[in-house]
């Protein structure tokens, strides 16, 4: 896949400065296969109103900063592929994405949507020699929180790699695994097979996304375009303390930094990347059905690279992806 985030002359507007990106509850959804005990999350910043669940174009619209750093572990790669789990033990996690016109609230139709993420140790593929996450079997599972004492810069250096603003790193390995891209349909959505995600030191538990628009869709994959949004989504405190006691999360000795902490989470829930979440409490190892809006302004270019807004940070942003 070639191409992805070279503009096609898109016509800005004039207003850039108010970046209309949206990460709003997707509501209530159907979490096939999951049993009794169902946990479901929403944050109190959600509307009544709620961006609609149907097949409906209608959704909830908000004009936010959500824009967060692309990190630097991106690969502009050629997995056009729905299931991204390969062969990655861990909490089987399907993830529902509808996007949308922040302005008009209409699905964004045949754009393609990144995600990519670490596995349930922390280690990213394609930087397995870079990723800071890792187990050796701990006597327990990892506390509410983290060691040392808590305050708005995540304990201990960032992973290596990058500079300020989430430098790119080149690709240590030919590994490929839990990253992916995919065409929303007629109604925006798309939805990924994957596993939960782990953590590692210096960020809550998160996957990546992009969006990207106005290129084409050809054999060899999606050529063209410009990316409209870079963000990340985010997962409850609850949920991931329920992961961290199945294995292989359990075999992490990786220092883990909870969601307050976290300094690309703006802590505005579902607005800012939280996702909701459908799960049994008892059995999380059954899997888990996560659901967001993400409402993008298609007409301006978000690549995450030197415009992002970094939630919380008091100082240039950090490497950590």
């Amino acid at each position: 896949m070639t191409g992805k985030q070279t503009a096609q002359g898109p016509q800005h507007k004039k207003d850039l400065t108010r970046r209309k990106v949206v990460a709003a509850g997707a509501g209530a959804v159907a979490a096939v296969g999951i049993g009794g005990g169902l946990a479901l999350n929403a944050s109190a910043e959600e509307p009544a109103t709620g961006a609609s669940a149907s097949g409906s174009s209608a959704g909830t619209c908000y004009k936010l900063t959500s824009e967060t750093t692309e990190g630097p572990y991106y690969i502009d790669a050629d997995k056009i592929r729905r299931d991204i789990t390969e062969d990655k033990e861990g909490i089987p996690l399907t993830l529902s994405l509808k996007v949308i016109d922040s302005e008009t609230c209409k699905p964004v139709r045949n754009a393609a949507v990144d995600i990519w993420h670490c596995d349930a140790l922390g280690i990213y593929s394609g930087y397995e020699s870079l990723s800071t996450g890792g187990g050796s079997a701990p006597t327990d599972a990892p506390s509410g929180t983290p060691s040392g004492t808590p305050s708005g810069t995540p304990t201990g250096a960032p992973p290596s790699g990058g500079t300020g603003g989430g430098g790119h790193e080149e690709p240590t390995d030919d590994k490929r695994y839990l990253r992916g891209t995919w065409r929303t349909d007629r109604d925006g959505r798309v939805t990924f097979t994957t596993v939960f995600p782990g953590w590692y030191r210096g960020r809550a538990v998160h996957i990546h996304t992009k969006v990207h628009v106005d290129g084409a869709w050809t054999d060899a994959g999606y050529e063209g375009g410009h990316t409209c949004h870079t963000g990340q989504f985010f997962f409850v405190e609850e949920a991931v303390l329920a992961s961290a006691k199945v294995a292989p999360y359990s075999t992490s000795t990786t220092e883990r930094t909870t969601l307050t902490e976290d300094t690309i989470y703006d802590q505005s829930g579902t607005t800012g990347g939280l996702l909701r979440l459908a799960y049994d409490r008892k059995h999380i190892a059954k899997g888990v059905h996560a659901s967001i809006t993400v409402g993008v302004d298609p007409d301006e270019t978000h690549d995450g690279t030197d415009d992002a807004v970094q939630p919380g940070a008091s100082a240039p942003a950090s490497s950590s992806s």
